[in-house]
């Protein structure tokens, strides 16, 4: 999905959309957008010898109002319009993602799209390879890659990233060839620096990568406009607070593209299990071999390796003074830990840091559970196995209403919050 990792569950009671309130050229819209994406995949079916399109749910997060192309999202069978929809309610989370409804599986897409008709495309049909993908033989993994958060793993990003451009952009197969050895270098040397971090990176990429490089495909942009679009990719990606769950989105559709020259519909050979890494190494003829520090250090130097090198240490320096501070508002200072029973959550994906072995911060996230609804605006941190959320202490309690720093949290009736006269924190249980 685009941004984020979600848990979603959602209990919708919809009515259709027409009438009074809603204007024609509102709805008029809508519809050219389904008629779009229907289109766009029935172009792109041989991507994956499967037609993607399906069931879509297009939401407005402020209004909270949605559209659908389905007819099923009705309770009314004599309905006749081509658009259906309502308003959902606030237990649910809104996010692009795919998610499981009444026993079928929608693709949940925010409004407004974007003006540009190929990225609504490529955005429309990422989320529909996600409500797909368990068909096409690939589970829904999103583990982050912490290591990404460091210097050194930022930094060789970076130069992949840097070299993968200049593959794109050249029109020299032998320069591409050459690029693309460099690209897939400081991968290898990434990855033997961070143990693990290549099975780690492998997960996001087979599930966000192999999603991104389907919306792309299928978005269908000429030659030049794929130069623009993985140039202003890349550019955009580089000044994100974090690259540990967003990566994927840039790395997989570059090297599938240039893949893709030479051999059409490759992605039909990966499976769950592939390794993405050896998979184009082997495919683009590129011989790996072990590069030493002063091998990598030297190759830098044709990538702008100093300047990112010293943009990412003026990083590594603010982001340590930070997590200090992250560590004392949600460890050390009185706070509220609430477990989890049932939830779903949202969040960025593009601006979350790791803490050590504490866990990950999370600047906005709204998460929903039995207990109610906690909706952070200024930070929140997610435990390492997903069990709990911890925030800081609550400044005012209006029941079932209680609010802290930056966070509102609805309360269910059935639940308190106690506190420990000892420790000073706070935590939620039942009555």
């Amino acid at each position: 999905m685009k941004k984020s990792a979600l848990l979603a569950l959602l209990a919708v009671s919809a009515n259709s959309i027409f009438g009074q309130d809603f204007q024609n050229n509102k709805t008029d819209s809508i519809s050219y957008y389904f008629r779009e994406i229907r289109e766009a995949t029935a172009k792109g079916t041989k991507i994956w010898n499967k037609d993607l399109y399906g069931e879509i749910l297009l939401v407005d997060p402020e209004s909270r109002q949605f559209y659908s192309n389905e007819k099923s999202i009705t309770s009314d069978p004599n309905h006749s319009e081509e658009i259906f929809g309502g308003k959902l309610p606030d237990t649910i989370n809104i996010a692009n993602t795919s998610i499981q409804w009444r026993g079928r599986n929608w693709a949940m897409i925010m409004l407004p799209l974007s003006a540009d008709k190929h990225d609504r495309i490529n955005l429309m049909a990422h989320e529909l390879f996600h409500k797909a993908q368990n068909s096409l033989g690939f589970t829904q993994r999103n583990k982050q890659s912490d290591h990404l958060d460091q210097r050194d793993g930022r930094f060789y990003l970076r130069l992949e990233l840097e070299a993968l451009l200049k593959a794109i952009v050249s029109d020299s197969s032998k320069e591409q060839k050459k690029y693309l050895t460099d690209a897939i270098s400081f991968r290898n040397y990434r990855h033997s620096i961070f143990p693990s971090s290549a099975s780690i990176e492998n997960e996001l990429e087979l599930n966000e990568g192999l999603a991104e490089y389907t919306g792309f495909m299928i978005s269908s942009r000429d030659r030049k406009q794929v130069k623009d679009h993985f140039t202003e990719g890349v550019n955009t990606f580089i000044k994100n607070p974090t690259y540990v769950r967003s990566f994927a989105y840039q790395t997989i559709p570059m090297y599938g593209y240039l893949l893709n020259s030479k051999e059409p519909y490759w992605n039909q050979q990966i499976t769950n299990d592939s390794d993405l890494t050896q998979f184009f190494s082997n495919h683009f003829q590129i011989k790996t071999k072990t590069l030493f520090k002063k091998d990598i250090e030297k190759l830098t130097e044709n990538y702008n390796g100093p300047l990112i090198f010293k943009e990412e240490q003026i990083r590594a320096d603010k982001i340590k003074k930070l997590i200090d501070n992250y560590k004392l508002k949600f460890i050390e200072k009185p706070h509220l830990e609430i477990h989890f029973e049932k939830m779903s959550v949202s969040f960025d994906p593009r601006n979350i840091l790791p803490i050590e072995d504490k866990g990950t911060v999370y600047p906005q996230i709204r998460v929903t559970d039995t207990w109610g609804i906690l909706d952070v605006h200024n930070g929140a941190l997610m435990s390492k196995n997903w069990d709990k959320i911890t925030i800081t202490a609550p400044l005012k309690m209006y029941d079932p209403k209680i609010e802290g720093d930056g966070w509102t949290l609805l309360l269910d009736k059935a639940y308190t919050i106690r506190k420990d006269d000892k420790t000073g924190n706070f935590t939620i249980s039942k009555k």
